[in-house]
C-alpha cells in the first residue's frame, strides 16, 4: 500500500517520539541497574584514635595485663584486682620540727629524721623504720633560708620512695654555721611492692615536690621514667590545697604513669574497693 506524503510524515514522527521515550528511559531510569553506591571510607583520625585509647584505659582486661608486665619487670608477684583495690595505710604529721646538726632525730610518720653535714652541704638523713616500702613527702626549708641552696651539687637518691628499713639522704642547702633545718610537714603511705614500684617511676614534680628538693631524685634502675609534665589543672589544684600529694600517689600506686592520667576527680582511696579500677577518665 502505497503512503501519501502526508502519512509518510507522520510515521516518522511518531518513530522519532518511539526512539526517544527509549533513549530517556535508558538515561534516567536505567539508574536502577546499576550497583550500589559504596559507602565512604572512614578516615583514621586523632579523634578516633584518642576514642580508642579511653576505652583501653577502662578495660579491665587491658588493666591487668599490665599489671602482669610490670611485676615481671619489677621481679615481684602479680598482685590481684583485689590486692590493688586495698586502702593503703597513710601517716601524716603536721608539727613544725627543727633539726640541727649534731643533735638527736626525731621520728615521726614512720621515718626517723637527722641533719647532717656533708662537704659544704647540710643535708637530711632520713631512714624507713617500717617494715614495708615508703612513699613520703618532707616538706623542709632552711633556717635561714639563703640564695645558695640550689648551688650545691645534689646527692642522688629516691625521692619518691624508701625502701623498708633502708634510709635515703638529700641535700638541703649549703651548709653556714647554725644552719637547721625546719620540718614543715611529713606525709607517708606504705606501699606493697608493685605499688611501690610503680611510684619510684614518677618524676617528683608531678606530684608537687618542689625543685630544691626532687633535684637529686634517681628513680631504680629498672624503672622506666614518665613524663614529667604536669596539666595546669592539677597544678592549680595543688596549689589550693583541692588536689593533695596524697590524692596523686594513690592514683599512680596504682596505675602506671606511662599508660594512665590523672583524673581531677579521684582522691585516696579510704575503704577497700572504694572505686573500681582501672579508675575512669574524666567526662566518661
Amino acid at each position: 500500500m502505497e503512503l501519501s506524503d502526508a502519512q509518510y510524515r507522520m510515521a516518522v514522527v511518531g518513530a522519532g517520539v518511539v526512539l526517544a521515550l527509549g533513549i530517556g528511559s535508558v538515561r534516567f531510569c536505567g539508574s536502577v541497574s546499576l550497583p550500589p553506591k559504596p559507602q565512604p571510607p572512614v578516615a583514621s583520625s586523632a579523634g578516633g584514635a584518642e576514642e580508642l585509647r579511653r576505652k583501653a584505659q577502662v578495660s579491665p582486661g587491658v588493666y591487668q595485663d599490665w599489671l602482669q608486665r610490670d611485676a615481671a619487670a619489677a621481679s615481684v608477684r602479680t598482685p590481684t584486682l583485689d590486692e590493688m583495690s586495698r586502702k593503703f595505710v597513710n601517716r601524716v604529721d603536721e608539727g613544725r620540727h627543727v633539726l640541727e646538726v649534731g643533735q638527736p632525730a626525731i621520728d615521726t610518720a614512720g621515718l626517723r629524721l637527722v641533719a647532717l653535714r656533708s662537704g659544704n652541704a647540710i643535708v637530711l638523713d632520713i631512714l624507713n623504720t617500717t617494715d614495708s616500702d615508703l612513699a613520703y613527702h618532707v616538706q623542709s626549708e632552711p633556717a635561714p633560708m639563703i640564695s645558695e641552696c640550689a648551688t650545691v651539687p645534689a646527692l642522688g637518691f629516691n625521692a619518691m620512695v624508701i625502701e623498708k628499713r633502708q634510709h635515703e639522704v638529700r641535700v638541703e642547702c649549703a651548709y653556714r654555721d647554725q644552719m637547721a633545718i625546719v620540718i614543715k610537714r611529713v606525709e607517708t603511705i606504705e606501699l606493697p611492692p608493685l605499688p611501690a614500684f610503680y611510684v619510684s617511676q614518677l618524676p617528683p614534680e608531678l606530684v608537687g615536690i618542689e625543685e630544691r628538693l626532687a633535684r637529686g631524685h634517681r628513680p631504680p634502675r629498672k624503672a622506666t621514667r614518665c613524663s614529667n609534665l604536669v596539666s595546669q589543672a592539677v597544678r592549680t589544684g595543688l596549689e589550693t590545697g583541692e588536689i593533695g600529694w596524697r590524692d596523686l600517689v594513690d592514683f599512680y600506686a596504682r596505675h602506671r604513669c606511662q599508660t594512665y592520667q590523672f583524673p581531677l576527680s579521684y582522691r585516696m582511696f579510704t575503704t577497700n574497693g572504694q572505686r573500681s579500677l582501672p579508675a575512669e577518665p574524666d567526662g566518661m
